[in-house]
């Protein structure tokens, strides 16, 4: 259990710190854009007040949604929250889907967020259907895995973080080509697998050990 609350407790903290980071966009200050992206940036300010919108509602209601004291004290509030963060889900997983066309780093990056906008919204979108047809069992798994995806905005800045300050010897464009792929998809395995009959197994034969 503490373990548990301490994940939440980091993954919450480092959600709110990536919204602090991001509010600067809002600005629409061209000389915060970084440097490979700041000409499409510019050309595409209402496309990343969007995304960036989006992800921030996302990231701000996400967390919330795993705290079981709201859940059961607070349905209501449950309810309103998770409508908000599929909102943002929504606006988000689209307006980043249409800026993956013009990431840089060419067709991989391309590929890799586009990648990730789609299978942000597939998940959220089956997460919402599930708890419309009241299996709730079911949209607790995919809302898993869709805040995994949501996740990748700390994952991608937690990575280009570390590539700045140890200084690698590698071409930024081909480690975002890399990051655009890596900011996302080993959370979702992770995710996918805490969420499979399989890991409720292994779970499952490791209460049952003296």
């Amino acid at each position: 259990m503490r373990l548990s609350r301490a994940g939440w407790a980091l993954m919450t903290v480092l959600s709110l710190l990536v919204v602090l980071i991001s509010v600067h966009y809002f600005a629409f200050d061209s000389t915060t854009y970084f440097e490979q992206q700041r000409e499409v940036f510019i050309r595409r300010e209402v496309v990343l007040g969007l995304h960036i919108s989006g992800a921030v509602l996302a990231l701000l209601t996400g967390p919330w949604q795993f705290a079981r004291s709201i859940r059961d004290r607070w349905p209501m509030v449950h309810r309103i929250v998770g409508r908000a963060y599929v909102v943002g889900c929504l606006v988000g997983g689209l307006a980043g889907l249409a800026l993956s066309t013009t990431a840089h780093g060419g067709w991989v990056t391309s590929l890799g967020f586009a990648g990730l906008a789609i299978a942000w919204l597939g998940t959220t979108v089956v997460a919402f259907a599930m708890i419309r047809a009241r299996r709730v069992k079911e949209h607790k798994k995919w809302m898993i895995r869709s805040f995994s995806l949501t996740f990748a905005a700390v994952t991608l800045r937690l990575m280009l973080g570390a590539y700045e300050g140890f200084d690698l010897d590698i071409p930024f464009a081909h480690a975002y080509s890399a990051i655009a792929w890596l900011c996302w998809v080993p959370n979702l395995v992770v995710a996918w697998w805490h969420t499979s009959q399989r890991q409720e197994l292994v779970l499952a034969r490791a209460a049952e050990r003296p």
